[in-house]
């Protein structure tokens, strides 16, 4: 039963949290203008907007609400009866954490103590080649501190389109492959991510909650012309991969009933979608095999995420490619091998031979590497892959996190007690 429901300007309700009596809560709204703490009830009714903040908040029991705003976590004084907050917010601690992509906070409170871990030992990252053995052969681009995302190479290898929340606002730039300039592609004040490649290089989709719900639009790459509505649903849904032959669109579709399910757009005809894979497991990040006939992808079917194949557009059977899981599937260009990232983040390539009918497949067994510090660790949560492969299968442009020194330590505040002036 849904106790909230999404509102113009809205992109997502996360990170809901009780308040005392058991029947109200408070949640995160994601995307701006209405990107905020608000609170709700079990009724389903009318919800109200609390305050503005850049992560999720949490409540003290006794009577705050705790919520960071850019570097610094603040706490206000909170009635949870009324759903008001009073007074004027006051600083709790400086370089409090939180991750910016899902919003998730990086802090937890009871009602005399604080905890909290300082900002990430990550201070950027970095677009980097790395050969079949892990070896560094090439950078693209500077360190990037706008929390880049989503690595796609364009089909000559000349740019690369990611997402960067710039200005703290997602949207997709293209990077020059050779000087490593970046070049804002869209310019909305919603978020606009994800973006896919047309086979030709001459248009790239992606996804934004500019009506509140996440659509599919596309753009000429050049950067001329409008961004075009390209699918609309109820459903939040983001690209993943497009076929060579131009004709299908594989997309993922966030379903309240069944989770992440990959779907098909016809780029022709009447562009009716329909499901390729929908069942109550997880199937995301789906890639188009070279000849068009297959689909990688990862799914958590078994408990944990492995890499699997089918025939597309079926019937035919199932392949598990992975042994020991994986997640972020790519193919190399032959189509003789799947690359992946195990959950112990090392970087694999496992053979495969697939048959010219498109019906059968022999898989080998997979091989290691490299150990690789790929930017959001395997599973890459709400975003895709994180790494892009050359044409020639021999290299990996990887989205590397670049971290100093060691992990930050959790600091807990003992004896909190604003409500006596300590």
């Amino acid at each position: 039963m849904a106790v909230t429901r999404l509102e113009a300007g809205q992109g997502s309700h996360r990170f809901p949290q009780f308040l005392p009596d058991g029947r109200h809560f408070i949640y995160f709204v994601t995307s701006p203008p209405a990107r905020g703490v608000y609170a709700g009830s079990l009724d389903g009714g009318s919800s109200k907007r609390l305050t503005n903040a850049d992560t999720a908040a949490v409540v003290s029991s006794s009577g705050f609400l705790l919520f960071p705003r850019q570097t610094t976590l603040f706490a206000q004084a909170f009635d949870f009866k009324k759903q008001e907050l009073s007074g004027n917010p006051f600083p709790v601690a400086e370089q409090a954490a939180f991750d910016a992509p899902t919003p998730a906070p990086g802090f937890s409170a009871t009602s005399s103590v604080v905890a909290y871990r300082t900002r990430s030992a990550e201070v950027g990252r970095q677009l980097t080649w790395l050969d079949r053995s892990g070896k560094r052969v090439g950078t693209i681009g500077a360190l990037d501190t706008s929390r880049l995302n989503n690595v796609e190479l364009s089909p000559d290898g000349k740019r690369v389109a990611v997402y960067r929340a710039a200005s703290s606002n997602q949207d997709v730039w293209l990077i020059d492959a050779s000087r490593g300039v970046p070049k804002r592609f869209t310019f909305d004040a919603a978020g606009d991510m994800n973006p896919t490649w047309s086979p030709d290089g001459s248009r790239i989709v992606f996804h934004s909650n500019r009506k509140g719900i996440y659509n599919l639009y596309w753009k000429l790459s050049s950067g001329a012309g409008a961004d075009e509505l390209l699918l609309e649903s109820d459903q939040d849904k983001a690209p993943v991969d497009w076929s060579s032959d131009g004709r299908f669109l594989l997309f993922r579709s966030n379903s309240p009933q069944t989770g992440f399910d990959l779907w098909v757009l016809p780029i022709f005809g009447d562009k009716k979608p329909f499901p390729f894979l929908k069942t109550p497991f997880v199937e995301r990040d789906g890639q188009f095999s070279p000849d068009g006939k297959w689909i990688t992808y990862e799914s958590n079917e078994s408990g944990r995420f492995e890499i699997y194949v089918q025939p597309f557009p079926g019937p035919g059977g199932k392949f598990q490619i992975s042994a020991s899981g994986g997640a972020q599937p790519r193919w190399n260009k032959n189509g003789k091998e799947i690359f992946y990232v195990s959950l112990d983040s090392t970087m694999m390539a496992a053979p495969v031979k697939l048959s010219p009918d498109g019906q059968s497949l022999e898989t080998g067994t997979p091989a290691a590497l490299f150990p690789v510090r790929i930017a959001g660790g395997p599973l890459p949560s709400f975003n895709k892959q994180q790494y892009a492969v050359s044409s020639d299968g021999q290299r990996f442009l990887v989205n590397l996190a670049v971290e100093e020194g060691a992990a930050p330590p959790i600091t807990l505040i003992l004896n909190w007690h604003p409500e006596r002036g300590k």
